[in-house]
């Protein structure tokens, strides 16, 4: 039961996320437009989970991505939908804030 949790969640090994960042990762929040505007890390994108389909072309496959949102649970489901489409080393960062 648990690691069908982790799995949805996107949970599993410890991952330094500001190390990834300080790396060059390409950090995304999936969260809407508004909620981005009132804060957001320095340097993150902002990809709608609505509207992420429709970005993909704009990515690299082969570039770390961690996405991002309010809770994990829509940067959770960017992140699934992203290695559906290829990606290969994407994250669930879950919060923004506390990759700040």
């Amino acid at each position: 039961m648990i690691s069908i949790l982790k799995k949805l969640f996107g949970l599993g090994p410890n991952i330094n996320f500001k190390e990834l960042i300080a790396q060059g990762a390409l950090l995304i929040d999936v969260r809407t437009e508004p909620e981005f505007k009132k804060g957001h890390v320095k340097g993150a994108i902002n990809m709608p989970l609505q509207t992420l389909n429709t970005q993909t072309s704009k990515l690299k496959e082969s570039q770390i991505i961690i996405t991002c949102c309010a809770s994990g649970m829509r940067s959770s489901t960017a992140k699934n939908m992203l290695i559906s489409k290829g990606f290969k080393h994407v994250h669930n960062g879950g919060s923004w804030m506390k990759l700040i």
